[in-house]
């Protein structure tokens, strides 16, 4: 287990037993005091706990200052003693109470003879556990698991046609039966005779709902986020080894370089580029950086780059992920892990303040649910009642050319989605098929349909559109999918990434926001754009960010057919038998006619790469 988690931790490796009961295995990668006082895992000084950890605490000084006397007697400075001692002290719920980081970690206290496995917040920093009559197992990626288990587990069924329709797998599920993802911001504990709870010890949901929206403030609530940008940022900044930040040329990655770069000291930027120049946003981070002062570093990826990298990404997810922005996001990871070993990141702006374009076309189409029922139901049985082709034509015609381009591509699947939205009877659902990438996944699979119904949660009453959308992507697209794809991505080229958006004092500052503080002329996100405001005089780049996509409709029609062809062939996909070979080829076949539905397809070549790469 632990040497298959070798790139998470390439400094070195340790292993601890408690009289054959408990064994902990850690994989260092050593960013904080890299001394052996930071090694793992590590004992308390009173040798009652045990703790195996993988993460960043931010508030370190603090917590060693309620440590009081006790802290006087640490051996070195690595955020580690500092969470075991804390352990000690305060209980594991006391200290992650008080503690602000990300981290997923094992505690064994030996003395009630009970194991904690605990997540982070948000969901930053992954954890996997699976159970049987005679021991239990956890680990940072499933790949461990797997491993020790000595054989591929059985395909969870409800978990394929979940990735299939999202390109993700949500927690608590993963794709294995039987292994389980630990929630954000949960605690199970395990007694010694098999018993279990999980305690959820934060909550997005609830935290959201405590908030009470204040009144209107203007400039007040951006001096006030600038100065907790400020703060949160310079937390971020601790290190014993070389750091930097990702710039993306947009918005939040923009004013996190910003704010790292008033912090003081010249900080080295990353970014990569395109040679389709229509999805190339390098010279918009070029610009940026120029304009803060950063010691910026470029690379432009060719067809060969990509060529390169899309065969190893089933290696590199430990599940399948299809989310197609994975690509250049292990290619700036390893880009930037050539020079830094850790990477300030942007992401999280999005699901805090609102950004997502998704967010404006989810509020007029939520006015639909106005309808009645049986209308509704009606208008999407008619659109289901068009064949797929004849929307693809319709789509392609002469005609359509006075239709934007977004509808004109992939019509068929943007009909489907649309007839999905309006069957729904809550906001909540017709949000959830808002982020489906494929309407009609479920006829992809051999056999009967299993339930696509993936794990919901209740959200508060009387949210707008726009805020139904921001939470549900904090408890389940944020870590299910962004959080997961930089994770696997940086930490398979031993890279730490540092998100400082997902502190919780930034969450509840823009949960008390006013609306009309977040959203202004139709855009979300106008507080963050005026702390950027006064490091970037001119603005950012005018031209709308395109969230780290790639040309894949164009790359599976070229330097990626072969390779697309080779994993869908009907007798390969026959033979693995789970999923059905006409209905695979039907949709490469559209693919390959001029619909842009690669979003469709991905998910089928992630699955079926991944499942040869086991």
């Amino acid at each position: 287990m632990s040497d298959s988690l070798a790139h998470r931790g390439p400094d070195s490796a340790g292993r601890w037993t408690d009289k054959r009961t408990v064994s902990f295995a850690h994989r260092r990668l050593a960013v904080v005091d890299p001394s052996d006082a930071g090694s793992q895992p590590m004992e308390s000084r009173d040798g009652r706990w045990v703790v195996t950890y993988n993460g960043e605490l931010y508030n370190t000084a603090h917590l060693r200052s309620l440590l009081g006397r006790g802290a006087s007697h640490l051996r070195g400075h690595s955020d580690t003693e500092t969470l075991v001692e804390m352990v000690a002290r305060f209980g594991v719920r006391g200290t992650v109470d008080r503690a602000n980081g990300m981290f997923a970690f094992a505690a064994w206290d030996s003395r009630n003879r009970e194991l904690f496995l605990v997540r982070d917040r948000f969901g930053e920093k992954p954890l996997y556990v699976t159970r049987s009559a005679d021991r239990l197992l956890f680990a940072s990626e499933v790949t461990a698991i797997e491993r020790a288990v000595g054989h591929r587990p059985p395909i969870d069924r409800q978990a394929l046609s979940l990735f299939l329709a999202r390109g993700t797998v949500p927690a608590p599920l993963t794709i294995y039966d039987g292994i389980a993802q630990i929630e954000p911001g949960t605690i199970m504990s395990i007694k010694a005779d098999g018993a279990s709870t999980t305690d959820r010890y934060w909550d997005a949901v609830a935290e959201a709902a405590a908030c009470v929206p204040q009144p209107k403030r203007g400039q007040d609530a951006v001096d006030e986020l600038d100065e907790l940008l400020g703060r949160v940022v310079a937390s971020r900044l601790v290190s014993d080894v070389p750091l930097g930040a990702f710039l993306s040329g947009g918005i939040d990655s923009s004013t996190i370089v910003a704010k790292m770069q008033a912090a003081g000291g010249t900080v080295h930027t990353f970014t990569i580029g395109f040679a389709e120049k229509h999805f190339d946003e390098s010279e918009n981070a070029r610009r940026l950086a120029e304009t803060l002062g950063t010691a910026h570093h470029c690379q432009v990826v060719s067809g060969a780059d990509v060529l390169d990298v899309v065969p190893r990404l089933a290696g590199i997810y430990d599940q399948p992920f299809a989310d197609s922005s994975q690509i250049p996001t292990w290619l700036v990871s390893d880009f930037t892990r050539r020079s830094v070993t850790v990477a300030i990141s942007g992401d999280g702006g999005d699901e805090l303040f609102g950004g997502y374009e998704r967010y404006r076309y989810f509020e007029n189409l939520d006015r639909l649910g106005r309808l009645p029922r049986p209308l509704r139901r009606a208008g999407a049985a008619m659109i289901n009642s068009v064949p797929a082709s004849w929307w693809d034509s319709a789509g392609s015609s002469r005609t359509s050319k006075y239709l934007p381009n977004s509808v004109r591509r992939g019509t068929a699947s943007k009909m489907s989605k649309f007839a999905a939205v309006l069957a729904s009877d809550d906001a909540g659902s017709r949000y959830s098929q808002v982020l489906r990438s494929n309407a009609h996944s479920a006829a992809l699979l051999c056999g009967s349909p299993p339930d696509q119904q993936a794990p919901t949660r209740v959200l508060p009453s009387g949210l707008s559109p726009r805020e139904l959308g921001m939470l549900s992507d904090t408890i389940d697209y944020l870590p299910n999918d962004i959080l997961t794809k930089v994770d696997r991505a940086a930490m398979s080229v031993s890279l730490e990434t540092r998100v400082p958006m997902l502190d919780p004092e930034i969450y509840r500052f823009a949960w008390a926001l006013h609306p009309e503080d977040r959203f202004r002329d139709g855009m979300g996100k106008w507080p963050l754009r005026q702390v950027l405001a006064r490091h970037v005089p001119s603005g950012p780049p005018s031209s709308p960010k395109r969230g780290f996509s790639v040309p894949l409709d164009n790359w599976l029609r070229g330097p990626l057919r072969d390779w697309a062809d080779d994993l869908l062939s009907p007798c390969s996909v026959r033979n693995e038998g789970l999923l059905d070979p006409e209905s695979v080829s039907a949709l490469l076949v559209r693919q390959r006619s001029g619909q842009d539905i690669a979003h469709e397809l991905w998910p089928v070549l992630m699955f079926r790469a991944w499942t040869l790469e086991r």
